[in-house]
């Protein structure tokens, strides 16, 4: 569901120059890469001393059992409301449910996971669903009939991902109330399915908002260590992301996505989709697969491009470089979305007290009214978006600088990044390009 492209419209308005904040996006880039290669020699992440514990009252809290149970407790019982919105509420835009799919859910997740880490993981309905049927059946939720094969890791989820992008920015009736209830009730029919025959690993790789919530969760501060509770800087905890199949095609589908729906608006996608003797919805989803995989390819090219003569050890680089899109994507997300989530995200609280349409006020939040400050201040919705793009674009080249350090051959530490520093140059530049409209 589009929701009038997001609410923010096209950025070509905003009041910065475009070619200024590219040029200096790219210089920052190109600074922050020859700073790096002067003062970053050896690897800094996760080769020293233990990370910091929690405070033991704070370790206790969150450890006990009762902590996740509340919070279960919790998330089972808004996606229950949430579905009563879904089943018995008008067919209307003003109904809740499509405000927390395609908002509260969707882009609610990025700052929700850098504050808490992972949370979609502690507060899952279909985690909750399947832990209740195990009780019931008096089996582990843990253990399903069969082991998870290593060799899928992310996959499904990267496919999944691409059916929920697919389905808020291609179907041309996402605005709809019957196939959005149908999404929802495929992905918990599957989840549930998956994990009652892999168990609970079955959703670290396969729920699409669970991978979502947990990548974007590395760049938290909180972490574990042999099982505690502990701090860490956001790139240490980065810096632990395994190298799992899929996991470059789960962050192609996030990046790829977010700027096709920059595209979207600028006037020549909508000259060409006007124009064009193709069906609409085949003509973006060619074009969504076509960032998507322009974005993987790039990706993977600027990664394999090194002086290492192993084939396969080149092959495996991809995926060891690939939590490094994880902050870019953050900045992206930021940049496109803000305030589309802070200004539907208030219109969804409002319209949360009255799920059935019937004038209630069941959460007391009916009479509230949004505030569009983020709106009408410009200026400051300029910099901060353009500030995301470019911050993003900085903690991925320090991510990818310390592995490289950490993997590449010592004549090949830096020659070897080369070629990735012009691939995230360009996602800085087309990002920028496409975030000014175009």
């Amino acid at each position: 569901m589009r929701l009038d492209a997001h609410g923010i419209g096209g950025a070509k308005d905003l009041p910065i120059p475009a070619e200024y904040a590219i040029a200096g996006a790219a210089a920052a880039l190109a600074i922050s890469f020859t700073v790096l290669a002067l003062a970053w020699r050896e690897p800094r992440f996760n080769v020293g001393a233990a990370p910091r514990p929690v405070p033991p009252v704070l370790a206790r809290i969150v450890d006990h059992p009762a902590f996740g149970a509340v919070l279960r407790t919790l998330g089972l019982g808004f996606f229950l409301y949430v579905a009563a919105a879904a089943v018995f509420g008008p067919d209307r835009a003003t109904n809740p449910f499509f405000g927390v799919f395609y908002v509260l859910l969707w882009v609610g997740i990025v700052p929700l996971s850098l504050l808490f880490g992972p949370f979609y993981r502690a507060i899952s309905p279909v985690r909750t669903v399947n832990l209740l049927l195990a009780r019931v059946s008096g089996s582990d939720p843990d253990v399903g009939l069969r082991d998870y094969p290593a060799r899928l890791g992310y996959w499904p989820a990267a496919a999944a991902l691409f059916g929920f992008v697919w389905f808020e920015l291609v179907y041309p009736f996402n605005g709809e109330l019957g196939p959005a209830r149908l999404w929802c009730a495929a992905y918990v029919g599957v989840m549930l399915v998956g994990g009652a025959v892999f168990g609970n690993r079955f959703y670290e790789y396969a729920d699409p908002f669970e991978a979502y919530s947990t990548l974007v969760g590395r760049l938290s501060v909180w972490g574990r260590h042999e099982g505690a509770l502990v701090v860490r800087s956001p790139l240490a905890n980065l810096d632990l992301t395994p190298a799992r199949p899929g996991l470059l095609a789960a962050a192609a589908v996030l990046l790829g996505s977010t700027a096709f729906d920059s595209f979207t608006n600028s006037s020549f996608w909508v000259r060409t989709a006007q124009d064009s003797a193709i069906d609409g919805t085949v003509l973006n989803t060619l074009a969504l697969s076509g960032f998507v995989l322009a974005v993987g390819a790039l990706f993977a090219g600027g990664v394999m491009a090194t002086g290492i003569h192993d084939e396969h050890r080149r092959r495996e680089l991809p995926a060891l470089f690939a939590h490094s899109l994880v902050p870019i994507i953050v900045g992206y997300i930021a940049a496109h979305y803000l305030s589309y989530l802070v200004e539907l995200g208030q219109q969804t609280v409002i319209q949360l007290s009255d799920p059935f349409g019937t004038g209630a006020d069941y959460l007391g939040t009916g009479d509230r009214a949004v505030n569009y400050w983020l709106t009408l201040h410009p200026t400051f919705l300029a910099t901060t978006k353009v500030a995301a793009v470019v911050l993003g674009h900085v903690v991925a080249v320090v991510a990818a600088h310390d592995r490289a350090i950490r993997l590449l051959p010592r004549r090949h530490q830096l020659t070897g990044q080369l070629t990735l520093l012009a691939v995230m140059v360009g996602f800085t530049v087309g990002g920028l390009y496409l975030l000014f409209g175009g």
